[in-house]
C-alpha cells in the first residue's frame, strides 16, 4: 500500500472508529482525507473494500513484526513468544484494531464480520503453532484449545485493565498468562481434559465461509474413511446407518444425530480420529443448513 493510499486508509479507520461503519459515508472519507472521489475509487472499489484492505494491511504489518522479532532467535524461547504477543497487542491498540472490530461487529455488514472472524482464527492458529514450538510437539492436539484459553484470559484482563485503570503492565499480563498456560497444558495432557478437537478449526472455517456442504462431499469423505480404516463391527454398523440416512430423500435428523457421537467416540485412540471428527463436523454443518 503506497503512502497516499495508506493515508486515506488511516483517515477512514479513524472515521469508522469515531462514527461507526454504517454512519461513515465515502463522502466523509473523501472530505476528511481531502481527496477527490475519483482518487478514492482508484484506491478502493467500495467502503467495504477499504475496510478489507485496512484489515489486510494490519495483518501484514503484524506478520512482519513477528518475523522481525523472531529472526535469528530460538523459536523455543518463551521470552521471544512473549515479546511477539506484547508487540502485536501494542500494534493493535495503536491502530485501533479492537475498536474497529467492535464497530464491524455492531454493524449489519455480514462480509466484514466474516473478515473479523477470519482474522481471529488466523491469530489463534498462529499462537497454536507457536505454542507447539515452545512447549513441544506432544501438545499438538491441545495447542489450539490452549490458544483459545490464552486469548480468552487476555481479552478479559485487558478489558479489566481498561475499566479499572489497573496498574499492572501489559508485559506482566502476557508473562503471567504464558506461565498459566505452561501449567494448564501438562494438566490437559495428564488428565485428557481437552474440550476442543483439533478439527474444530475446520468447522469454524466452514461456519465463516458459509458454503453449503454438498452430499457428494460427505460421501467422498466417508469413502476415504472406509478405505483407510478397518472397521470393527460396531463401527461398520454405525457407518452404514449414517450413510443410509444421509442418502434418504428426506434426512431424519432425529435418527441421524444420535448416531454421530457414538461413531466418533469409537475411533478414540486411533490415527483416524481427526479425519472422522472432520467428517462428523461436516455432517453437523450439512444438517444445520437443511
Amino acid at each position: 500500500m503506497n503512502k497516499r493510499k495508506r493515508h486515506v486508509a488511516d483517515v477512514a479507520l479513524k472515521l469508522f472508529v469515531e462514527k461507526g461503519i454504517q454512519q461513515t459515508s465515502i463522502q466523509d472519507i473523501i472530505d476528511r482525507a481531502a481527496i477527490s472521489k475519483g482518487t478514492f475509487y482508484n484506491y478502493f472499489s467500495s467502503k467495504n473494500d477499504c475496510i478489507a484492505e485496512i484489515l489486510e494491511g494490519l495483518r501484514y504489518d503484524a506478520s512482519q513484526l513477528r518475523m522481525q522479532i523472531q529472526v535469528g532467535k530460538n523459536e523455543k524461547d518463551q521470552q521471544i513468544l512473549a515479546q511477539q504477543i506484547y508487540s502485536i497487542i501494542q500494534l493493535n491498540e495503536e491502530r485501533s484494531l479492537y475498536a474497529l472490530f467492535d464497530a464491524i461487529l455492531s454493524s449489519n455488514e455480514i462480509d466484514l464480520k466474516k473478515l473479523v472472524m477470519q482474522h481471529r482464527i488466523f491469530e489463534l492458529e498462529w499462537l497454536a503453532i507457536r505454542f507447539i514450538s515452545v512447549f513441544g510437539e506432544e501438545i499438538s492436539e491441545n495447542a489450539f484449545e490452549s490458544a483459545i484459553l490464552f486469548h480468552g484470559m487476555l481479552q478479559h484482563l485487558l478489558f479489566t485493565k481498561r475499566v479499572t485503570n489497573a496498574t499492572f503492565s501489559l508485559h506482566r499480563i502476557v508473562a503471567v498468562l504464558l506461565q498459566y498456560i505452561g501449567l494448564i497444558i501438562p494438566y490437559m495432557l495428564q488428565h485428557n481434559t481437552s474440550l476442543i478437537e483439533p478439527s474444530s478449526v475446520h468447522l469454524m472455517r466452514m461456519n465463516i465461509d458459509r458454503k453449503p456442504v454438498e452430499l457428494s462431499e460427505l460421501m467422498k469423505m466417508a469413502k476415504n474413511i472406509e478405505e483407510e480404516e478397518n472397521f470393527t463391527m460396531e463401527q461398520e454398523d454405525l457407518y452404514e446407518a449414517i450413510i443410509s440416512e444421509l442418502n434418504k430423500e428426506r434426512v431424519r435428523k432425529s435418527v441421524l444425530q444420535p448416531l454421530l457421537n457414538p461413531f466418533l467416540t469409537s475411533f478414540d485412540d486411533t490415527s483416524s480420529k481427526g479425519q472422522v471428527q472432520t467428517f462428523i463436523n461436516a455432517i453437523w454443518f450439512y444438517l444445520k443448513l437443511k
